[in-house]
C-alpha cells in the first residue's frame, strides 16, 4: 500500500524553521500499531493521519501520533493539516479565505484558514477550554529537575501550575530569558518530578517554561517545552500547550472581560524560531473561547510504502 505524505514547517513564515509535521494522506486503512510505526519511521514529534470525516459536513477525520504514543489533539498537526488541506482545495497563489473542520479525539476542531498571495495562516479554535489541575509540586523539585535554582522559578504573580485542556501540561514561569536559556531536563530529578505529577488525574511528562518578552516588538512570552519521556527532548512549537497558556494568564494576570491577544515565541533556543497567536475571550470573569494561529510553509512531498 503506497501513501502520499506531506512535510511542512509550522508556526513559521520560512522553511527549516517552526515544528516539523508530517501529513499521511488517505489512511483510512491503517491500523493504529501501523500509525505508530510510521510516526517513528518519520522521527518528528508528531505525524498526522488524514481520513474520511465521519460527518460530510467536515473536511477530514484525523488521529495524531508523537514517538510514544496517541494523543488527542495537538496543535502544530492541526494548524498545519488544516492549511495544507486548504491549499490542496484553491489554485496556487489566489487568496482565499475557508473553514478546514477537524475530527480529532478530543472533538471537532475548525480551523480557519486564510491565505493573502503565498503567505497562509491559520486560526484554530481550542476544542476544550482549558481547566486547572493542581498547583505545582515544591520548588526546590521543579529546581532541580530543570537545572535552576528555586528563586529562579515564578515572577510577578505567575507561578507553577498544571493545567488539562485535552492533553495535560505543567507550566513553570521563570523570571528572566537568562533563567529560560539554562533551564534543561535534569536526571535523576527530572524522572522524578514526572513520576510525581504522572500520578495525577491527568498524567504529565511535559514541562512548559516561560518568561515574559521575546525577540519581536509584540512578542508577549518566550516559551520552551522538554517531554523527553515521550520521544521529545525539546519541541519547537506546542499548539496545545499554548492553548493551555491562557488559563494560567486569566489567573495570574487577572485577564478583564474580552478578547485577548498574545504572540508567544518558542523554539528560539534550539535554532527552529517559532511564532504562535494566542487568542483567549473572557466573559464573566471566565474563559469562554481560546484560539491558537500561526503560519506554515510545505517542506517536501512523497509517497510511503506501508
Amino acid at each position: 500500500m503506497d501513501l502520499k505524505f506531506n512535510t511542512l514547517d509550522v508556526f513559521t513564515n520560512r522553511r527549516f524553521g517552526g515544528n516539523p509535521l508530517a501529513v499521511v494522506h488517505d489512511a483510512d486503512a491503517l491500523s493504529t500499531e501501523q500509525m505508530q510505526a510510521i510516526t517513528r519511521e518519520f522521527n518528528l514529534s508528531e505525524t498526522i493521519f488524514v481520513m474520511k470525516p465521519s460527518d460530510a459536513n467536515n473536511t477530514a477525520r484525523v488521529r495524531i501520533f508523537f514517538p510514544g504514543g496517541e494523543m488527542p489533539f495537538a496543535g502544530h498537526p492541526t494548524l498545519g493539516c488544516a492549511i495544507l488541506l486548504a491549499e490542496m482545495k484553491n489554485k496556487p497563489g489566489c487568496s482565499f479565505e475557508t473553514e478546514i473542520r477537524l475530527e480529532e479525539v478530543a472533538g471537532l476542531v475548525p480551523v480557519k484558514v486564510t491565505r493573502i498571495g503565498d503567505v497562509p495562516h491559520g486560526m484554530f479554535k481550542a476544542p476544550v477550554v482549558p481547566v486547572k489541575v493542581a498547583d505545582g509540586p515544591a520548588k526546590a523539585d521543579i529546581a532541580a529537575a530543570l537545572g535552576i535554582a528555586a528563586d529562579e522559578i515564578g515572577f510577578d504573580d505567575h507561578a507553577p501550575i498544571m493545567l488539562r485542556g485535552g492533553p495535560t501540561f505543567f507550566f513553570v514561569p521563570v523570571p528572566s530569558r537568562k533563567i529560560l536559556e539554562k533551564s534543561r531536563p535534569c536526571e535523576p530529578a527530572w524522572g522524578a518530578l514526572m513520576s510525581v505529577l504522572g500520578k495525577h488525574e491527568a498524567a504529565v511528562d511535559a514541562a512548559y517554561v516561560y518568561t515574559r518578552g521575546g525577540d519581536g516588538k509584540e512578542t508577549s512570552f518566550r516559551s520552551r517545552m522538554f517531554a523527553p519521556g515521550g520521544g521529545i527532548p525539546e519541541d519547537p512549537a506546542t499548539g496545545s500547550a499554548t492553548a493551555l497558556l491562557a488559563r494560567q494568564l486569566l489567573i495570574s494576570d487577572r485577564l478583564k472581560d474580552g478578547k485577548h491577544r498574545f504572540v508567544i515565541e518558542q523554539g528560539y533556543e534550539m535554532k527552529r524560531p517559532s511564532d504562535l497567536v494566542l487568542e483567549a475571550d473572557v466573559a464573566e470573569g471566565d474563559l469562554t473561547e481560546v484560539r491558537v494561529g500561526g503560519q506554515a510553509v510545505r517542506v517536501c512531498a512523497g509517497v510511503i510504502t506501508v
